[in-house]
């Protein structure tokens, strides 16, 4: 082949792009070799700075991709903070829309240049991969949602640093949805207010005792402690027990709340007057529903009541989250609909009494995260480095984003167990807390 002709047979980085996104193309790309694709309109210009990043794009179209590109710095959004880049996801939403499989031949050709480009030899972020804990998993036989298992899952996400999430979640140090009393409340308020409202509905009061499963850093346990509640609250995360065990002594509580590294399933205790599970669900498995279910009602006396918080979509065919999500934030994660927890809590060892969406309210609570990240965002580099925290800034702008537009949902569902007779065991028929 002359030097003429392989020079034809070349392709430009717009081309490429040309090829992958059917027009109308929702993003202007800028490219590293100087040529373009899409509208010079468009909203948001896509400038993909280097072979590695078309690479990313090019050999896994789709969130994942996307993803890489950006955390890896192959690839960049004009006008969008890294912390919280809001803005594109429904540009995102079109252009997932629309990206299309080549044919053979085109394939074959934007292979070939990739490869001249010397691009496919790239590893994907390695900085930033959730999944290499996996392969220790399968090598040693361990199966999706072990007690084993889960304790890497959890481990890979949430000990990324104490200080790291102090950076954006608040005094409260609290990792889930909150309750905004209105739409112009602080975080740390919607925070308390949250953990008030799950207090209010399982009608605990002094001398009571709460089993708190996912406990975090501890915000629901120290909540019930401070009114008179003796408190067992349990976690996966060396590092949230740590926190919340340190946190306990510094508010006095010692002698009231107790907090566990450990399995929910290896807490010996029972006769709890409640228990409170707030965000773990997604970490369960849909099949362990059942197993789940009748493990806590177990721990329940008679009329004790059980709050159920967790992200749900919005009906209940789908169970596993995007790729994205799956791999790089929640390992093993599952979601599936309301529906389905109401039915499995009433198939498995309680009377459903309530059940509320708060998606609005996680909405809310995430994209406060997210502006906390955005004032703390040259400390939050310095403590994990830019890739993780270009990550947290992308997956927490597109959960806000999923919120807002009904992609997932955030239910509370509350139920009691019933006595061998039927009876509540006074627990009243109507709702007995403020909302």
């Amino acid at each position: 082949m002359t030097a003429s002709s392989e020079k034809d047979s070349t392709m430009t980085v717009g081309e490429i792009i040309d090829k992958l996104v059917e027009a109308p193309n929702p993003f202007r790309w800028e490219a590293f070799d100087g040529s373009t694709a899409g509208p010079a309109d468009a909203k948001y210009t896509v400038r993909i700075l280097s072979p590695e990043g078309l690479s990313y794009i090019a050999t896994s179209p789709g969130d994942v991709g996307f993803a890489r590109a950006w955390v890896t710095g192959g690839m960049e959004v004009e006008g969008e903070h890294l912390a919280h880049p809001y803005g594109i996801f429904d540009t995102l939403r079109d252009l997932y829309g629309q990206f299309r499989k080549p044919s053979a031949g085109e394939l074959l050709k934007i292979y070939a240049e990739l490869r001249r480009m010397g691009a496919l030899q790239i590893q994907p972020l390695p900085e930033v991969e959730r999944s290499s804990f996996l392969e220790r998993s399968l090598r040693q036989g361990l199966s999706r949602h072990s007690k084993e298992r889960d304790a890497d899952v959890i481990s890979a996400h949430y000990d990324v640093g104490n200080e790291f999430y102090e950076l954006f979640l608040g005094d409260t140090m609290t990792y889930t949805c909150a309750y905004y009393p209105s739409e112009d409340a602080g975080l740390d308020d919607a925070q308390i207010n949250k953990y008030r409202l799950v207090f209010e509905k399982l009608r605990l009061k002094e001398g009571d005792r709460l089993l708190d499963i996912g406990c975090g850093w501890g915000g629901m346990a120290r909540y019930a402690a401070r009114r008179g509640v003796h408190v067992i609250a349990v976690t996966l995360s060396q590092e949230q027990a740590e926190w919340g065990r340190a946190a306990v002594e510094a508010d006095g509580l010692g002698d009231l709340a107790e907090i566990r590294y450990q399995d929910y399933r290896d807490v010996p205790e029972s006769d709890f007057d409640a228990v409170s599970s707030i965000g773990l669900l997604e970490h369960v498995g849909v099949k362990n529903y059942a197993d789940y279910f009748e493990f806590l009602s177990g721990k329940l006396r008679p009329g004790g009541l059980m709050l159920n918080h967790c992200i749900t979509y919005p009906d209940n065919h789908k169970t596993r989250k995007g790729e994205f999500i799956d791999r790089y934030i929640f390992p093993d994660g599952e979601l599936t609909g309301s529906g389905t927890v109401v039915r499995k809590m009433q198939d498995h060892g309680f009377e459903v009494l309530h059940e509320e969406n708060l998606r609005f309210d996680y909405m809310r609570t995430l994209r406060d995260w997210c502006e906390n990240l955005k004032a703390n965002w040259d400390r939050a580099v310095d403590l994990v480095g830019l890739p993780t925290a270009k990550l947290w800034g992308m997956y927490m702008a597109g959960s806000e984003w999923g919120f807002e537009h009904n992609v997932v949902q955030l239910h509370q569902v509350l139920g009691v167990k019933l006595d061998e007779n039927g009876s509540r065991c006074g627990v009243p028929e109507r709702m007995w807390w403020r909302p």
